[in-house]
């Protein structure tokens, strides 16, 4: 019965690091990514709708973004959204395609970025730690309630911790994987 909720409890905390993950992905690095525009909703026609949905996005050089709209009449809702975004970029557009060139990030910039992936990594192991406060609690009024013995419910208990710890393990290697990245030049 206990083994169950052990399972639940790793699903939980595993889509909490799929989540971390997909953060990550819109954290810029020093090589051009197309996920960075996941985020990027255009106006297309009074609905917010993903870029992804609008245009094909694809990275011809290493730091050169080109976003080809299906529909020309849309560039400039398209130029005008990644302007708004805050992933400080300026879009060129010659009436087909959008360039993007992405600047050489400073020292500065990454020093930002890899606070800002450290926070992100903070952030996810306060969730894990959530879900491992709430199964403890589950696991508790089970005992309390007669439901499974203390001895069951001190081994779940030991099975929550081992698995919040492996998870907070696996997120400190997604920050130091993301930091090297960020830092590499």
């Amino acid at each position: 019965m206990t083994q169950e909720y052990i399972d639940e409890c790793k699903a939980e905390m595993g889509r909490h690091i799929e989540g971390f993950r997909r953060d990550l992905a819109k954290v810029r690095t020093g090589r051009a990514s197309v996920t960075l525009f996941d985020s990027i909703r255009v106006d297309y026609y009074g609905t917010p709708t993903p870029l992804q949905q609008m245009a094909t996005l694809s990275v011809p050089e290493p730091r050169l973004i080109v976003i080809t709209p299906w529909d020309k009449s849309r560039i400039k809702a398209i130029e005008r959204a990644i302007m708004e975004s805050d992933l400080g970029v300026n879009p060129n557009n010659d009436g087909k395609v959008i360039r993007i060139a992405l600047p050489e990030l400073t020292g500065e910039r990454r020093k930002d970025l890899v606070r800002q992936v450290h926070k992100l990594g903070e952030e996810c192991k306060v969730h894990i730690r959530k879900v491992r406060r709430d199964f403890n609690d589950l696991f508790k009024s089970m005992e309390k309630d007669g439901e499974i013995s203390q001895d069951d419910a001190d081994r779940a208990l030991l099975k929550v911790q081992e698995e919040t710890d492996k998870h907070c393990a696996r997120v400190d290697e997604v920050v130091a994987h993301k930091e090297k990245e960020i830092i590499e030049v």
